[in-house]
């Protein structure tokens, strides 16, 4: 029952965000996939997309949305670099209660006793699109795609959404490790934490990745300038 008022509460917020997505501009092989399809589509500038849908550009291409957000007069202007997949729910902002609700959210649905039978679990695009794969040797082609989603939780932090790319970011770490032997990928789901107001997550964050082997001489100075603020030692 808690999962269920968990995951009511999430979509209430989800609706919350939503507004107009417009395709304005594309350069080369960019495509959509709506909610539970496989098939990515072309698309076309002028385009109007629904929160539900996935963005993929292709290799050399790139494109730009126009998202209409809560509270803002103003279209907020996403650009997609190349070797991007952005799921288009994530272009939300979330306030520091709703992001603590939604990493409970993850790890209710986390637990081996969870969800029963007798709950009600609702899919979203990335569990049906197969990324909650934890099977030893995942196929080539999910491992392509979770890089391309990390980089999607780039363009996710770039464009100051700071809590939807830490949950992103935290999910796909989970998902597929060989992304957490990047220090990039795990530094950059920690300062999404740190600017999420999540202080205590950020530092455990920045603690394990501390411990990551072959940092070099700058990217422990930046990890231990990072621990020695959230500590209040500086």
């Amino acid at each position: 029952m808690k999962a269920i008022v968990l995951v009511g509460l999430v979509l209430m917020s989800y609706a919350a965000n939503a507004g107009e997505i417009v395709v304005n501009q594309i350069k080369g092989e960019v495509a959509v996939r709506s909610g539970i399809e496989e098939t990515w589509h072309p698309v076309k500038p002028g385009d109007k997309l629904k929160p539900h849908d996935s963005m993929k550009t292709g290799k050399g291409a790139s494109a730009v949305l126009l998202v209409s957000l809560q509270g803002s007069d103003k279209p907020a202007r996403i650009s997609l670099p190349p070797n991007v997949i952005l799921d288009l729910s994530d272009v939300r902002n979330l306030t520091r209660d709703e992001l603590i609700l939604s990493l409970t959210m993850e790890r209710v649905k986390a637990s081996p006793s969870n969800p029963k039978e007798n709950e009600l679990e609702i899919p979203n695009a990335t569990v049906v699109h197969g990324e909650r794969r934890t099977e030893e040797g995942a196929d080539k082609a999910d491992e392509e795609a979770a890089v391309l989603r990390m980089n999607g939780t780039r363009v996710l932090f770039t464009n100051g959404f700071f809590s939807t790319c830490a949950l992103k970011g935290l999910s796909l770490l989970e998902r597929f490790p060989s992304l957490g032997k990047t220090f990039e990928n795990r530094y950059l789901v920690a300062e999404s934490l740190e600017r999420s107001d999540l202080r205590g997550e950020a530092l455990n964050e920045y603690l394990d990745l501390s411990s990551m082997p072959n940092l070099t001489a700058e990217q422990q100075r930046l990890v231990r300038a990072r621990i020695t603020r959230l500590r209040g030692e500086g």
